[in-house]
C-alpha cells in the first residue's frame, strides 16, 4: 500500500471545490485562482493517487465513484476543521453554529429566530444543514439537533423532543370521493413515505390493518418535501405531530384518524465533550430545551388509541 509522506493541502482544498460544486469554473472562482490551476491541482492528485477522480466532459465534469467518496471524506476533513477552529479559536466573537434537519428546521426552529434574538442577542447563531451523525468526527457544527434512539457514543446527548405520526391528508385531495370512514380506505389513495416504508407500516399495525397495500406509492428522503407533497395533493402522508398541526387546524390537511403512534426514535442536542463550558454554547443549549418545553405544554403528548374503523 502506497504511503504519502505530505499530504498537498492546497489540492486538497482545491479538490473539495469542485468535488462540491462539481465545476473547475466555479471552484477557481470560489478559490481566486484559475480554472487551469484547478485543472492541474485535481491531475496532479489523480496522478499522486493512481486514480480517476473526475470524468472531463466539453462543458463540464463529472466525479467518478472514487472521487464521490474521497470528495466526502474531504469536505467532512474540512468541516471538522472548522468546527475545532471555532471551539479554540473563534470563541471569543460569541457566535455558535448549529446543524438541524430539515422537518424541524423549518417547522420548529425557524419560527423561533426571532424569540432567539431577543433572548441571546450576543450570541451569532450560524445554522447549517444537518446530517445523521454516527460519531463525534461527523460533528457539523458545535451544537447539532439529530434524530435517534440517543446512543451516540463520545457526544453529550440531550433528549430534546418527542413526536408522533398519524396520517394527514389535503381536504381538497378527498373532496368529492367517499370520505375516510375506514382505515382501509387509505389503500385508494397514494402513499407517501419518509425515507423508507416502516414508519407506514407500524402505523398500520397498530390500526390492525398490516395487511394493508397502497395502490401507489412514493418514497422522499427529505421529510419536509414529503409533507410538502401532502399539501400539494399529491397523496397522504404520516403527518409528524405537533410539527403539522397548525396545517390541521388552518384547514390545510385533515387528519381522518385519530390514532398516533410514537416512534422509537426521538430529537436530541449533541455536543462534543467540554463544548459547554462555552458559555454561548450551554446558553443556546438552554434555550433548546426550554423552548422544547414551552412547545410540549403548547402541544401536551398522548398516544390516542381507537377512532380507527375497520
Amino acid at each position: 500500500m502506497k504511503k504519502f509522506k505530505r499530504l498537498p493541502l492546497t489540492a486538497l482544498r482545491t479538490f473539495e471545490a469542485a468535488a462540491r460544486l462539481e465545476s473547475f469554473k466555479d471552484a477557481a472562482e470560489e478559490l481566486g485562482v484559475t480554472a487551469t490551476t484547478v485543472s492541474n491541482q485535481i491531475r496532479m492528485l489523480e496522478k499522486d493517487w493512481g486514480c480517476l477522480l473526475f470524468v472531463r466532459m466539453t462543458r463540464q465534469v463529472v466525479l467518478t465513484e472514487i472521487g464521490q467518496s474521497l470528495g466526502r471524506v474531504v469536505r467532512q476533513s474540512f468541516e471538522s476543521i472548522v468546527q475545532e477552529v471555532e471551539f479554540h479559536i473563534a470563541s471569543k466573537r460569541h457566535s455558535v453554529s448549529m446543524a438541524v434537519g430539515s422537518i424541524i428546521g423549518a417547522r420548529w426552529l425557524m419560527p423561533r429566530l426571532s424569540a432567539f434574538r431577543q433572548d441571546l442577542p450576543k450570541v451569532d447563531l450560524v445554522l447549517r444543514r444537518g446530517r445523521r451523525i454516527t460519531s463525534p468526527n461527523d460533528m457539523p457544527a458545535a451544537v447539532v439537533i439529530d434524530w435517534g434512539l440517543g446512543d451516540w457514543n463520545g457526544l453529550e446527548v440531550e433528549p430534546l423532543m418527542k413526536i408522533r405520526y398519524s396520517p394527514v391528508i389535503s381536504p381538497k385531495l378527498i373532496k368529492g370521493r367517499q370520505s375516510l370512514k375506514s382505515c382501509r380506505d387509505i389503500a385508494r389513495f397514494a402513499a407517501i413515505h419518509q425515507q423508507d416504508r416502516s414508519e407506514w407500516r407500524a402505523w398500520l399495525t397498530a390500526a390492525g390493518a398490516d395487511d394493508l397495500v397502497f395502490q401507489d406509492d412514493t418514497i422522499i428522503e427529505d421529510s419536509n418535501i414529503a409533507l410538502q407533497a401532502a399539501l400539494m395533493e399529491q397523496g397522504i402522508a404520516l403527518g409528524i405531530f405537533p410539527f403539522v398541526q397548525a396545517d390541521v387546524d388552518h384547514g390545510l390537511l385533515t387528519k381522518p384518524f385519530g390514532l398516533d403512534i410514537e416512534p422509537e426514535k426521538s430529537y436530541y442536542i449533541l455536543t462534543r465533550p467540554g463544548a459547554r463550558q462555552r458559555a454561548e454554547v450551554a446558553a443556546v443549549c438552554t434555550w433548546l430545551r426550554q423552548q422544547a418545553d414551552d412547545y410540549a405544554k403548547l402541544y401536551p403528548f398522548t398516544l390516542l388509541k381507537g377512532n380507527v374503523p375497520d
